[in-house]
């Protein structure tokens, strides 16, 4: 246990930031496993899962919880999902 006051201070700081960090996580992981999830299940509400999904990895790379290039990295693969799930939603009603 720390005994200089800057340090106790800054242990407090680091907790309430891990606490407030990991829920952003949470939601942004949360909301990921999601739309993989409306992926598998071919479900109607695809593509609003994936914008929420979107939502939510921008807010927490915004706030710095992740990697900016980490977000752009599981947007970009869920749009290329959602794009090829489209492309053969098309080709199949026409």
């Amino acid at each position: 246990m720390a005994n200089i006051q800057s340090q106790i201070k800054r242990n407090r700081q680091n907790e309430k930031r891990r606490l407030r960090n990991r829920n952003v996580r949470g939601s942004a992981r949360t909301a990921v496993n999601q739309a993989r999830t409306a992926f598998a299940k071919n479900a109607p509400e695809t593509k609003e899962t994936i914008l929420l999904a979107i939502r939510e990895l921008d807010k927490s790379a915004g706030k710095g919880v992740i990697h900016a290039n980490k977000a752009a990295r599981l947007k970009s693969r869920l749009m290329k999902r959602l794009n090829a799930l489209g492309g053969t939603q098309e080709k199949a009603s026409k």
